[in-house]
């Protein structure tokens, strides 16, 4: 475990803050913890394929009363990769991760703060364990992703070969970039959702140098291949809106405008009707900005986010 240190990102008061490993039984799932070390967190997940510097930029604008847990999901930034022969079905291991960590720190009444996968993360886990969550954050997401189970059914071979061909490939084949090009890259596969210097706050954890026995200059990403075959584990909407029907503790709910595109644009009011007959409060904003208004423009954010808290 690292010295810890102290940030100031986005002109917010300095914060310490220290990186973190949490054992699992394949590894260790690394973290930024925010603050007091003496006082339980909010526990922060962050996108598919993003990591805990998504949430960088936010936490300094937080209340500093209030830690914060940012964590790697398995698989991205820091945090091991699963075992060879493993997959990853995102929305649902989510909740056993949350589960563990939960019981290796003996928290009890949970606050998380989640953006896109890691809000639907958030969403599964109030759920599943609804007398032991007292509010959740979703940024840009209401639940988890809803597919059409038909392309679904069609789509399964090829995810499960295109899995193998990511398990197998050789470390000589990982590709590797200089610095800018990486930075390039992942600013084009984002297609407008980050700017140049968000690219930079996610790949600090992101990419890492190459190998020095590959002889290879430049870098690679750091995240698991394997990531990549997502459609495994997916929800149908009847899914998704008995498990809303579940969650009793507080929501706050910021959707960006435009945010992000949806498959299927009923689906987000479908499950916010839900939840506002069945939650304790919700809270609900439509705020300018991208998917990752959190990470691009965390003040327009900050204030409903520390507000709500800090709400008593």
């Amino acid at each position: 475990m690292s010295a810890p240190t102290s940030s100031d990102i986005s002109g917010g008061s300095q914060r310490v803050v220290e990186e973190i490993e949490i054992p699992v039984p394949w590894g260790f799932v690394a973290g930024k913890w925010w603050g007091s070390r003496t006082k339980q967190p909010v526990l922060a997940l962050h996108g598919w394929q993003d990591n805990a510097g998504s949430f960088d930029r936010l936490c300094p604008l937080l209340p500093e009363e209030i830690p914060i847990l940012a964590i790697d999901l398995p698989g991205h930034g820091k945090s091991s990769h699963y075992p060879k022969g493993m997959h990853y079905f995102i929305f649902w291991d989510g909740i056993s991760l949350i589960r563990r960590i939960v019981k290796y720190y003996g928290w009890t009444n949970i606050t998380l703060l989640g953006h896109s996968l890691g809000g639907a993360l958030s969403f599964m886990y109030a759920a599943s364990f609804p007398d032991e969550v007292d509010r959740f954050i979703s940024i840009d997401i209401a639940g988890p992703t809803v597919r059409d189970h038909h392309k679904l059914a069609a789509s399964t071979g090829d995810c499960i070969d295109k899995f193998l061909h990511y398990e197998t490939l050789p470390e000589s084949k990982m590709p590797c970039y200089g610095y800018e090009e990486m930075i390039e890259l992942v600013l084009a596969a984002y297609d407008g959702s980050v700017d140049y210097d968000s690219v930079e706050v996610l790949m600090r954890r992101g990419m890492a140098l190459a190998p020095t026995h590959l002889n290879k200059d430049g870098y690679h990403f750091a995240r698991d291949l394997r990531l990549k075959v997502a459609l495994m584990g997916m929800f149908s909407l009847e899914q998704v809106l008995a498990y809303a029907e579940c969650i009793k503790c507080k929501v706050l709910n910021i959707r960006g405008q435009p945010g992000m595109n949806f498959g299927s644009a009923e689906v987000y009011e479908k499950v916010m009707e839900v939840l506002r007959r069945t939650a304790s409060k919700v809270v609900y904003y439509e705020i300018p900005g991208t998917h990752h208004l959190h990470l691009v423009t965390p003040d327009r954010i900050s204030k409903q986010v520390s507000e709500f808290l800090l709400e008593i």
